[in-house]
């Protein structure tokens, strides 16, 4: 009770002491200045990377892989511009020098112009991997650049399987092609074998006619005697033909003489065949006019013969009717004077009529009758006598008019034979014109085939000569034949040995080219299997993924450091305390030194308690830390904040100022061994023994296992390391009371004691 009461009269001292009690406060917030401000300004930097600009310059020109157009390139922009990873600008390389050399961006992806030709490749004898430059600026943000290098690996996955896509669906394209190519050697295989087997065939053709050609060449070098004889005679009638050949140019050239002067002749009554054919037209056309116009006069002459029949009843009528009436002289009148008319219109429509000598008289009559009809009225005795004598007279006229009528007739008949005959010359002229024109043409092409038979009759003379040069040549060439041939003999022998070995070797090409076919077949039935689709050219680009197991995964960087700054920041936090609490003095005189352990322990508990539970609420509550058990948390951080209370305690207890100095050596060990940040396989070796003594090693683990997993076991076995330790050095500080505060000291100021 009386090492309480010293506790009590310390705190109230402070308590009322300002400049105390606002340093103590302040010491409180000392972890939260290093872990809560830290992790709330770092708690999830990588959830704003797109507020990080990196310059993209795309150079790429694209290429050609198998007849398709191919631009990785402009793909690559086309997947960043969905990518929201980054604040991607797609500006010039001009531009980016600048913006880096400004510190505007912190990355240069260049996308070089042969980006697409290498990645086509791939088939290639020396393939080329197609190549990103990324420049990141580490002398603005190291840690921007080494961001900006793992989302480049990303990048490069990402390119990688599109260009492998290209690669499988060129690839599979290939398969279908090879498929089709081997179903189609298949068949050629196929025919080869058939044709393997005619070959057989033929191979037993060739030998056996390779055997009658031996035994040909043996009866044509018996027959060669009788050629060279014959050669001879040939010999002797070539001279003959040449000497029959100049006498038949000589003839040809005398017969082409006579053929120019036939063909003159021909010409000349050829025109004159023209000129006849043109009179006979002419003539056939005035046949058929003098036709027409018979045909013409024999209708007048009808007429006429009608009209004179009833004039000579007129008349007799006339005179019986002058006689017995004058009433009729005017009908009498108009009856002559229409009788007139009629003939002059006859006159005028057969101008052959007209010149009749009848016909004029008649005409001569009928005006007469005319006259004498107007003076009827003067006359009418006159006429009365007189119509007797017209009575006799028109019927003189009927009749020839009759004998005119029938000679017309006989004239139209005669005419038409003359028309018909007229036809049939003109028929016979024309005939007679194309056959001179036949005539003339064959004598023209007999003229030419004529000059070229002088001229091959003259080639003839020269040939026959030639040839009998030849055939002395060829008389000399018999015996030559003769030797030749008995070389042929023994050629032709070899060679139908020589056709034995070739029956063998195709008949092992046929048997071989039947496993061909069947291989070949097997082969595309075994390649066609294989089909082209999207998931398949995609299992090709891509043929392993990843599934993350999100059971242990940290959700961001602030909880995956939490507990290296929360340690930290307690660590810190008991360190300080030392400067602005008392370790060793008091205010109450004369008190033991266990009465000064129990109140500075007390002090400096205190002071963890509310380190910790301040710490612990402002990550839970303000920066929404999420953990396993939030109890366990806050008494995990308690006996952590505890521990690391007592050890700077103990340590400035007893060396005071180098005390201090070793914690802070201390801290700077565990910073680097404590595997906060970077796996302890990571430090150097020499560093590795220090970790399992360390106590800030200890609560990182255990905060680990509260945080994210779970392994409450692990928690206790390290809450229990570190109460040890802190057991250990409030025991030192104990015996440094025990030992050393048999000395009553108190303090001159109390605000330097809580």
């Amino acid at each position: 009770m009386k090492a309480l009461s010293v506790f009590f009269k310390d705190l109230g001292a402070a308590l009322k002491n300002p400049k105390v009690l606002i340093p103590v406060i302040a010491v409180i917030f000392i972890p939260i200045m290093y872990s809560g401000v830290y992790l709330a300004a770092f708690w999830d930097p990588y959830g704003h990377l797109d507020q990080l600009p990196v310059a993209v310059v795309n150079k790429d020109i694209g290429a050609e892989l198998e007849g398709e157009k191919l631009h990785v390139g402009s793909d690559l922009v086309d997947e960043l511009k969905k990518n929201k990873d980054f604040d991607w600008e797609f500006v010039s390389d001009k531009d980016a020098d600048k913006g880096m050399k400004d510190n505007h961006y912190y990355m240069k992806i260049t996308i070089p112009e042969n980006f697409s030709s290498q990645a086509t490749t791939l088939m290639d004898d020396k393939p080329q991997p197609a190549t990103i430059t990324y420049e990141p600026n580490g002398d603005y943000n190291f840690i921007a650049s080494q961001i900006g290098t793992s989302a480049m690996q990303e990048i490069q996955a990402t390119i990688a399987n599109k260009v492998t896509e290209s690669y499988a669906d060129v690839l599979l394209d290939g398969f279908t092609d090879a498929s089709k190519g081997l179903a189609e050697a298949g068949d050629g295989a196929s025919k080869i074998h058939d044709g393997g087997s005619q070959l057989d065939d033929g191979a037993v053709k060739l030998k056996e006619n390779l055997n009658k050609l031996a035994n040909g060449t043996l009866d044509a070098k018996n027959g060669a005697a009788p050629l060279a004889k014959g050669a001879g005679d040939l010999n002797k009638g070539a001279g003959q033909l040449s000497q029959g050949t100049s006498q038949l140019s000589s003839g040809l050239d005398q017969l082409n003489t006579a053929e120019g002067q036939l063909l003159t002749g021909a010409q000349q009554a050829q025109q004159g065949g023209k000129q006849l054919q043109t009179g006979l037209q002419s003539s056939l056309d005035g046949a058929k006019k003098l036709d027409t116009g018979l045909q013409g006069s024999e209708q007048g002459a009808s007429k006429l013969e009608a009209g004179l029949k009833s004039s000579e009843q007129g008349s007799a009528d006339l005179a019986s009717g002058l006689k017995s009436s004058l009433d009729g002289t005017a009908q009498v009148s108009e009856g002559a004077k229409g009788v007139a008319d009629g003939l002059q219109q006859l006159a005028q429509s057969s101008p052959e009529l007209a010149q009749n000598p009848q016909f004029q008289k008649l005409m001569a009559a009928s005006q007469s009758v005319a006259e004498g009809s107007a003076k009827v009225a003067a006359g009418q005795q006159k006429l009365s006598d007189g119509a007797d004598s017209l009575h006799g007279a028109q019927q003189q006229l009927l009749e020839g008019a009759s004998a005119l009528h029938s000679g017309q007739q006989q004239l139209i008949e005669g005419s038409g034979q003359l028309v018909h005959g007229q036809e049939q010359l003109v028929q016979g002229a024309t005939k007679l014109n194309d056959g001179q024109s036949a005539l003339t043409a064959g004598l023209t092409t007999f003229g030419e085939k004529l000059n070229e038979a002088a001229g091959g009759s003259k080639a003839l003379v020269t040939g026959s000569q030639q040839l009998l040069s030849g055939t002395s040549q060829l008389e000399g060439g018999a015996s030559q034949l003769t030797g030749g041939l008995t070389a042929l003999a023994d050629g032709s022998q070899q060679l139908n040995n020589g056709a034995g070995d070739l029956e063998k070797g195709i008949s092992e090409l046929n048997d071989g080219s039947k496993e061909l076919s069947t291989k070949l077949n097997d082969a595309a039935d075994q390649t066609s299997e294989l089909k082209k689709t999207d998931d398949l050219v995609k299992m090709f680009a891509k043929p392993v993924d990843s599934k993350e197991n999100e059971s242990r995964k940290v959700p961001n960087y602030g909880t995956g450091l939490t507990p290296y700054f929360m340690s930290l920041g307690l660590f810190v936090g008991a360190l300080i305390s030392t400067i602005v609490i008392s370790v060793r003095g008091t205010t109450v005189e004369g008190a033991s030194g266990f009465s000064r352990f129990v109140s500075r322990s007390l002090s400096f508990g205190g002071m963890s308690l509310l380190q910790s539970v301040v710490a612990a609420a402002i990550v839970l509550l303000g920066l929404g830390l999420e953990v396993q058990s939030v109890p366990l948390f806050f008494l995990f951080t308690f006996i952590t904040s505890l521990a690391f209370m007592f050890i700077v305690q103990a340590t400035v207890t007893w060396l005071d100022n180098p005390g201090r100095f070793l914690m802070i050596i201390l801290l700077i060990l565990q910073l680097t061994t404590s595997a906060g940040t970077f796996p302890l396989e990571l430090i150097p070796d020499w560093l590795k023994p220090f970790n399992p003594w360390l106590p800030m090693s200890h609560s990182v683990i255990g905060y680990k296992a509260i945080i994210s997993s779970g392994d409450f076991d692990l928690v206790w076995k390290q809450a229990g390391i570190l109460i040890i330790d802190a057991l250990i050095f409030l025991s030192l500080t104990l015996v440094y009371f025990l030992t050393r505060g048999k000395k009553k000291e108190t303090n001159a100021h109390p605000a330097e004691a809580v």
